[in-house]
């Protein structure tokens, strides 16, 4: 009886899985960046037309379906026009790119407490601003900036120090 092992056939797969996941990487950050942009200017759109309370339903997951639906679909038709791809692929990239980022929107803004300040605060300047914020702090729990130490200082923080050279 012959013995078949799987252990070097798994290995391989997933080296091929890990390299085809370095390779896109690019590729999919740039599809998170611009499902990230396209979701942020309907919701920046919809907040210019007076309707803060449905975007803030919406992120709340209060909205009507009806409405719900509407916003998605937007979102959706940006998303697709931004791509700049046709057809199935297209339609592929979009079914699982913008769920994945709204999800991680609400997460985000669940997380930072960012809806109840939307939802106190009704003028529409400081929606926007709010909802800025929410798109950066949504970019940085999908792309973080591991291991280069980089961050954002305040305008009157002191500069770090140099390292002996």
């Amino acid at each position: 009886m012959k013995r078949v092992s799987f252990i070097p056939t798994f290995l391989q797969a997933a080296r091929t899985t890990g390299l085809r996941a370095w390779q896109t990487g690019r590729l999919f950050q740039r599809a998170v960046r611009t499902a990230l942009d396209s979701v942020q200017e309907v919701l920046r759109a919809e907040v210019q037309k007076g309707n803060g309370q449905l975007v803030a339903d919406f992120l709340t997951n209060k909205a009507l379906p009806a409405a719900r639906a509407l916003l998605l679909e937007r979102m959706a038709s940006r998303l697709l026009i931004r791509l700049g791809l046709r057809g199935v692929l297209a339609s592929s990239v979009v079914g699982w790119v913008l769920p994945f980022v709204v999800e991680h929107l609400v997460k985000v803004g669940h997380r930072t407490g960012l809806f109840e300040k939307i939802r106190e605060n009704s003028t529409v300047t400081d929606t926007l601003r709010r909802l800025e914020e929410l798109k950066q702090a949504t970019w940085k729990a999908l792309a973080p900036d591991h291991g280069t130490g980089a961050e954002v200082l305040p305008d009157d923080a002191e500069p770090p120090r140099q390292l002996p050279a």
